[in-house]
């Protein structure tokens, strides 16, 4: 009797082992299926932004001509552009010294008075050979979407050339027709350091910002009244 009552216990034990190891796995797969679905819904912006942006990114040397070259802030170093933003104000000379665009807008963070990307990306471009009244400064564009906007509704841009990283430029196109500017984005090259890498990260949570945005059409975080500096600056530029 009492090695039948053994046996009957020893069932029980594995019965009870199996339910548990059952319970892992059903935990474990539904984990497993939580993380793919969040993976999936974490890239699904990126993979927006690569296939909207068709054949429109390239090179200086194919990108077509436009009126207007809008060059995105990317931070300074000691008040001078930053190497990543020297790189973008080098491609946006090699445009225009090209002749593929006759205005430059440059377009960044003036939030602290100590702190100007467009002033300082003025006077890399003057120093080197723009004439100052063919570069435009828009000193509110806080962020990607904000700088795409306002070059539209604030300084009348309808058809550019867009600069930024390769990892980058993709976002500004999307955002920049979805403002209402016929685009084209030269995608600087950058050697993958440490840089490269976060702000290729970074551009994960900036696709699905920029869906929302795109979904949305928020007003830029300044408005303010139209100004004239492009028109002005395409009109002579054109009178010569």
């Amino acid at each position: 009797m009492r090695g039948g009552t053994d046996v009957v216990g020893l069932l029980r034990r594995r019965a009870g082992q199996w339910r548990v190891r059952l319970r892992q796995r059903r935990a474990q797969r539904r984990l497993f299926q939580l993380v793919t679905v969040g993976c999936s819904l974490a890239l699904a912006p990126s993979a927006w932004l690569w296939c909207t942006a068709g054949d429109r990114v390239g090179t200086v040397e194919s990108a077509p001509s436009a009126p207007v070259a809008v060059v995105f802030g990317a931070g300074l170093d000691q008040g001078k552009p930053s190497p990543y933003l020297e790189h973008r104000l080098v491609a946006a000379l090699d445009l225009y010294r090209a002749g593929k665009v006759r205005v430059i807008l440059v377009t960044g963070d003036n939030g602290r008075v100590e702190y100007s990307e467009p002033d300082a990306m003025y006077d890399y471009l003057t120093e080197h050979g723009v004439p100052g009244s063919r570069v435009v400064r828009d000193y509110a564009g806080f962020d990607t979407w904000d700088s795409c906007t306002r070059a539209h509704r604030i300084f009348g841009v309808d058809r550019a050339v867009l600069v930024s990283q390769d990892f980058h430029v993709r976002r500004a196109l999307a955002l920049c027709e979805a403002a209402g500017i016929r685009s084209y984005a030269v995608g600087v090259p950058e050697l993958h350091d440490e840089t490269w890498w976060y702000g290729g990260l970074r551009e994960i949570a900036g696709a699905g910002k920029a869906a929302v945005n795109v979904w949305l059409r928020p007003d830029p975080h300044f408005l303010g009244p139209r100004e004239d500096g492009v028109p002005k600056a395409l009109a002579e530029a054109g009178s010569r």
